[in-house]
């Protein structure tokens, strides 16, 4: 008969796989993906580099977790914001704003999501939630569209160019490593994302 894990056990391990991605998510922080090696990640969570492997098979495997666990609260707070109520070209402001700001909160982990260079796997992972983002962003603009606060429009093209643009604005200035340039960024940026919109700032109050 297999063995099988006890509870205790499997509460143990769960605990510290759970422990592993933070310490992982810290480093990568901290040093970016090339530099967050197997032995680093190991080193920070206090443990040998051949436990890892008891967790995830490989580092790019352990990337890809602390890749979508960040990003995936990203588009769930983006989300929380974009849904609530109120006027769409408001809550669309409201969301590249809460966006920029929790960018600047933690810079080393919004520049690792968003741009640093990383190998093919969380290529690929940035690639899907950038898909979730335009989602969230088309949403908000087709109900714009249809309320008739917005200019008819593509609402996927504008979701495109507002992910895309947001992103291109934020990479230099988090990967800078001093700079107290976040509020008339953010300032800029919102006043962009309303001309990618066709909005005037103020012309739904």
């Amino acid at each position: 008969m297999a063995y099988r894990k006890t509870p205790a056990e499997l509460a143990r391990l769960s605990s510290a796989r759970e422990h592993l991605i933070q310490q992982a998510t810290d480093v990568v922080a901290e040093v970016g993906w090339a530099q967050a090696s197997v032995n680093a990640v190991a080193a920070a969570a206090g443990i040998a580099a051949g436990s890892v492997y008891q967790h995830f098979p490989s580092k790019a495997a352990l990337a890809v977790e602390v890749f979508r666990r960040a990003s995936g609260r990203e588009v769930e707070v983006l989300g929380e914001v974009l849904r609530s109520p109120g006027d769409p070209v408001e809550r669309l402001t409201r969301g590249v704003e809460v966006f920029a700001r929790r960018s600047f909160e933690r810079r080393g982990l919004a520049y690792a999501l968003l741009a640093a260079p990383a190998e093919p796997a969380v290529g690929a992972e940035r690639l899907e939630y950038r898909r979730q983002y335009r989602a969230l962003f088309a949403e908000v603009v087709r109900e714009g569209v249809a309320t008739g606060v917005l200019p008819a429009q593509n609402p996927e093209i504008t979701a495109a160019a507002l992910t895309g643009a947001v992103g291109e604005v934020l990479a230099d200035p988090l990967a800078a490593a001093e700079g107290d340039f976040a509020d008339p960024l953010i300032s800029e940026l919102t006043a962009m994302s309303l001309r990618c919109l066709g909005a005037v700032r103020g012309s739904t109050g």
